[in-house]
């Protein structure tokens, strides 16, 4: 007897997918994202089709999340995990569990105030800067600021770098985490781990469900350990659309990366 394709049929996936890049496309400001009309619904509906193992993984905040996928609500992992909904409850991310983080905050804004087109964004639990508009020596110097302050807080944080962007996060904080913290609760727990990513700040995430056997599922041509590839948000929406409407659930199929 032929095993059945729709992996879906034994509640074997747990489905968990970054935001930026991924579901939708980068934007010059991370406020001018726009998302696909309809995304929320088709990932409400896959959502059902897994038993409830889908989450959203991503370097936003979970408040930021619900504004997108409005009306919408799913499990969230923000901030790179800081913050985590699980079935409506949240744990971790608050702004006053990080003071020394929002004492340096002063001084990251001053050394990039007089740079053209590079943003702070702050996250409360982590601050991000983005020269993704700025020029070649802006976004170095953009860059050189954040390393700074990165170090100047010591081990409790970390600086990661992604697309025209470098963060501070606290040091426990990682996607690949997250993603373990999920696997520990129902209806992720038993479950094989997917996980769809763009950026560097996903190859922690990958290492993770690579070792347990999972998915992982790189969007673009960068180099990368993940062990699938797709081309771009479209590509992953025309999938995902494909899965809630009834598709057979397979990510082996995908094209290696």
């Amino acid at each position: 007897m032929t095993e059945p394709t729709d992996l879906t049929r034994s509640g074997d996936i747990a489905l968990c997918l970054d935001f930026d890049g991924t579901l939708v496309e980068i934007a010059p400001r991370p406020d001018q994202v726009r998302v696909d009309p309809d995304l929320p619904a088709a990932l409400e509906r896959l959502r059902a089709r897994l038993g409830g193992a889908l989450a959203i993984v991503t370097g936003r905040p979970i408040a930021v999340i619900d504004d997108f996928l409005s009306p919408a609500r799913f499990d969230v992992a923000g901030l790179h995990g800081v913050e985590r909904r699980v079935d409506g409850i949240v744990s971790g991310g608050g702004a006053a569990d990080h003071p020394e983080l929002r004492a340096r905050l002063a001084g990251l804004q001053a050394a990039v105030s007089g740079l053209e087109s590079v943003l702070i964004e702050d996250k409360g639990a982590s601050v991000a800067v983005h020269w993704r508009l700025a020029t070649p020596s802006d976004a170095a110097r953009a860059e050189e600021a954040v390393k700074i302050t990165a170090a100047a807080l010591g081990s409790a944080y970390r600086l990661q770098l992604g697309k025209a962007v470098g963060e501070i996060v606290p040091a426990s904080a990682t996607k690949g985490h997250a993603i373990r913290a999920f696997a520990e609760n129902p209806p992720y727990a038993e479950r094989r781990a997917v996980f769809f990513g763009d950026d560097l700040t996903d190859e922690k995430a990958f290492a993770v469900v690579n070792a347990n056997d999972g998915v992982s599922v790189r969007i673009g041509a960068a180099e990368t350990i993940a062990t699938r590839r797709l081309t771009d948000p479209e590509d992953v929406r025309r999938l995902l659309y494909a899965w809630a409407d009834g598709a057979p659930i397979d990510p082996d199929a995908l094209p290696p990366a």
